[in-house]
């Protein structure tokens, strides 16, 4: 067997995550639909040839695809051995089933085989969320719905391209059932084009390098994640440590679903146990089996910075998942919102994780993406449809504060502009702007939630919101405070503010012209005793107005004016009174 140094070993890895990187980049430029081109949530990577592993997977791409994708690429591999199916040189199968290959609908999975030689090396893979696929609601994101079929379009694993040549029939299949048939249209085809470029990348890479030397490669970076990973469990206190978070309901009925979490350290293995969470719901925070280990993975991610992004992170891990779980269901329960569960196993962690190792963890950050659709006609009759995600807070941390309107801790993604939108769509921001006082209080305090304002441009629109952290705020660790907890306000009858009665979802919102819909996002979770911040931080918050006066007074019995000017001695009575 080939043994590389470790020179060569990091030289062949950034070449095969630069392959990755460029496959991101190319569909990043190419697709029509802002999510994917201002926001990035799509995905590209390298997977094993008979298990589906996770090899390499680019810097820019969703962290939570990482293990999600594995199981999609799984997905193609059996389909080919339990139909016989002999693969080309040039296939490339579609799908976007969530509970083979995770996620939700909205996520387009497209898988390459690789050949080098007559013989299958390896499979490239693009994941993509789509404008719109269907379903009930523009942009997929229902928060009512009690089926996937009342989500979008279902399609299992089919040959889109076979030696090369695409089958129009299924591309005309996928368009028919879009109400924007020419940005899916779009988003297909840079998804064919970064896989096509990253398998001219790869064979240059073979050519130069050689089939052994880059087997080897592959070999020994999985096998240094995993022992990596190893290293650092190892570190840890053995011992169980347990928590648990919530979810504000599941869009039908209004009872708070629980995600309870049993951490089990022995030696150099960590086991993850849900079975104390709740059963499966009827509406659509459920998550696949996939999903959920997926979440795990980002969450770890975050402790264990320095791990590679391959599957080998997850070997010394034991996942205790429970079938009747909400955290691992199959079709047709409805998934459309799994980014607001897997945010909570992501929170959740991290609460198990601050006691085990308080000086690793955060805050929680602010635990939804406020998934907001608006859509309507304009007067040439063509079809508009705006989805996008919103930021809020992250957690306060051991060496600062948390980040102001930041996007969800799952992806690397970004919010997308407001000048990109409001030139899509017919819509006007009136405000884009930081929410005082929404950061959780601590030694480090969480960042600060934001606070969105639209306004329709055109005649008439409905509007949709699929959102969480309605009820539980996002939780300090360390002695932290929590964050603000999320708002959402739209017009009433009467011309008043009216709030959803699921707090933070809401179907059919009519809107008319001139009238506008208002989110208040949360901030994160605060780090430490809000008692050892020091009060001159405290005094720059209220100087750039992340908290007020009052709240400087409340939260850290700090004496300022509304200018940011501290008191120091009324600071030092009022501490020394409490």
């Amino acid at each position: 067997m080939t043994t590389l140094d470790p020179v060569m070993l990091a030289v062949l890895k950034g070449r095969l995550e630069q392959i990755a990187d460029e496959m991101d980049a190319t569909l990043f430029r190419s697709a029509f639909n802002p999510i994917i081109a201002e926001a990035h949530d799509a995905s590209h990577g390298l997977y094993h040839a008979e298990t589906g592993e996770t090899l390499v997977q680019g810097k820019s791409g969703l962290p939570v695809f990482v293990g999600a994708m594995s199981f999609a690429v799984k997905a193609v591999i059996d389909k080919v051995a339990a139909e016989g199916i002999t693969l080309h040189p040039g296939d490339v199968f579609i799908f976007n089933d969530p509970y083979e290959g995770g996620t939700h609908l909205s996520d387009f999975k497209l898988v390459r085989p690789f050949f080098r030689g007559g013989k299958l090396f390896c499979y490239l893979a693009s994941v993509g969320h789509w404008h719109d696929v269907g379903g009930n609601v523009p942009g997929n994101y229902n928060p009512v719905a009690t089926e996937c079929y009342q989500e979008g379009m279902l399609i299992p694993p089919v040959l889109l391209c076979r030696a090369g040549e695409i089958n129009q029939d299924i591309v005309a299949i996928l368009q028919s059932n879009s109400r924007l048939p020419g940005s899916l249209y779009g988003d297909l085809n840079g998804q064919v084009s970064a896989l096509e470029l990253g398998e001219i990348r790869l064979s240059e890479l073979l050519d130069e390098y050689g089939e052994d030397r880059i087997n080897a490669a592959l070999i020994e970076l999985k096998k240094s994640a995993a022992r990596l990973m190893a290293s650092f469990i190892e570190e840890l206190p053995d011992g169980t440590y347990s928590g648990e978070d919530w979810l504000d309901n599941d869009g039908i009925t209004d009872m708070p679903l629980k995600i309870g979490l049993d951490l089990t350290i022995s030696g150099d293995r960590m086991t993850l146990d849900f079975s104390r969470t709740s059963d499966a719901c009827d509406g659509p925070v459920n998550i696949s089996r996939s999903t959920c280990i997926a979440s795990c993975y980002v969450a770890l991610k975050h402790i264990f910075c320095d791990v590679p992004a391959n599957a080998g992170v997850l070997e010394p891990i034991t996942f205790n998942i429970p079938e009747t779980s909400l955290l691992s269901v199959g079709r047709p329960k409805p998934v459309g919102g799994y980014t607001e569960t897997i945010l909570r196993v992501v929170d959740v962690m991290f609460q198990v994780m601050s006691q085990v190792a308080p000086d690793m963890t955060n805050g929680c950050a602010y635990g939804t993406i406020n998934a907001l659709s608006m859509a309507g006609y304009r007067k040439n009759g063509a079809r508009w449809v705006m989805f996008s995600f919103f930021g809020g807070g992250h957690g306060g941390h051991p060496a600062g504060d948390g980040l102001n309107h930041g996007n969800a801790p799952i992806s690397t993604a970004t919010i997308p502009p407001l000048e990109i939108l409001e030139a899509a769509y017919p819509v006007r921001f009136t405000q884009w702007a930081l929410r005082p006082d929404s950061g959780g209080p601590g030694k480090r305090r969480g960042g600060c939630g934001a606070v969105y304002e639209i306004e329709l441009l055109e005649e008439k629109a409905d509007a949709f919101l699929f959102g969480e952290r309605g009820k539980f705020a996002p939780a300090g660790v360390v002695g932290g405070g929590p964050g603000a907890v999320n708002k959402f306000f739209y017009p009433d009858e009467n011309g008043g503010r009216a709030e959803p009665p699921m707090v933070s979802k809401m179907v059919g919102i009519k809107l008319r012209h001139g009238q506008r819909v208002r989110l208040e996002t949360p901030g994160g979770g605060g780090y430490g005793n809000p008692m050892d911040r020091d009060p001159a931080d405290v005094a720059d918050d209220v100087r750039l107005g992340y908290v007020t006066a009052t709240a400087a007074r409340d939260r850290y019995k700090c004496v300022v004016s509304d200018a940011g000017v501290l008191d120091e001695a009324a600071t030092a009575r009022l501490r020394q009174e409490t």
